[in-house]
C-alpha cells in the first residue's frame, strides 16, 4: 500500500493537472511510442515555441484529472503511452501534433478536447486543418477592408474626374461688352 506521503503527492499532481485541463481551451492526446529522443526534442521545442504545455502523463493520472475537469469520453484512449499537449489557442497543439503524426506512422493521436467537450482523433485532425486564430483574424481584415478599398478608389476616380468636368462645364467667359452709349435726349 502507498504510503501517505506518496498518495499526498499523487493527489495534489491529480489536482494541478485538473486545473490546467480546466483552463487550457484545447488539448491533444497521443501516443509517442516509437519516437527517438531526438525527434522528441524537435517536437518539444515547437511545441513549447507555440505555447503549448507538452508532458507524458499517467493513464491513471489523467483518467481521474479528466474526471474532475468533467471531460467525460477519454476512457477508451488512455492506455498504453500517453502524452497530453495543452493549449489556450484552439489549433496549435492540433496542428502541430498531427503534421508531426503525419510524419511519424509510431506517433498517433488518440484524441482531444475542445472548450471542455471532448472530440476524437478524426476530429483533432479537422482542427489541425484550420487557420490559426491570428490567420482568421488576418482574413476577417482582409475581408471588412474591401468595401473600404473600393470606397477609396471610387472617390479617388470621382476626384480625378472632377477637374475634366469643371473645366468642361466652366461659363464661357464674354469679350467685355462695349460702353453703353449714353442715351440721347
Amino acid at each position: 500500500m502507498a504510503s501517505e506521503k506518496i498518495l499526498q503527492e499523487k493527489q495534489a499532481y491529480v489536482a494541478e493537472l485538473t486545473e490546467k485541463l480546466s483552463g487550457a481551451v484545447a488539448g491533444v492526446i497521443v501516443d509517442y511510442s516509437g519516437i527517438t529522443v531526438a525527434d522528441d526534442t524537435v517536437l518539444r521545442r515547437q511545441l513549447r515555441e507555440a505555447g503549448v504545455d507538452y508532458a507524458v502523463v499517467k493513464n491513471t493520472m489523467l483518467k481521474r484529472a479528466a474526471e474532475g475537469a468533467n471531460l467525460n469520453g477519454l476512457d477508451d484512449v488512455l492506455n498504453g503511452t500517453t502524452a497530453l499537449a495543452l493549449s489556450n489557442d484552439y489549433v496549435a497543439a492540433a496542428k502541430i501534433l498531427c503534421k508531426y503524426a503525419e510524419d511519424n506512422k509510431n506517433f498517433t493521436v488518440k484524441a482531444g478536447f475542445m472548450d471542455g467537450e471532448v472530440i476524437g482523433a478524426d476530429k483533432v485532425i479537422e482542427l489541425s486543418k484550420l487557420p490559426s486564430k491570428e490567420g482568421l483574424l488576418s482574413m476577417l481584415l482582409s475581408v471588412l477592408n474591401g468595401p473600404i478599398r473600393g470606397l477609396a478608389v471610387a472617390l479617388n476616380a470621382i476626384a480625378e474626374k472632377e477637374p475634366a468636368a469643371e473645366e468642361a462645364a466652366a461659363p464661357v467667359e464674354a469679350a467685355p461688352a462695349e460702353e453703353a452709349a449714353p442715351a440721347a435726349e
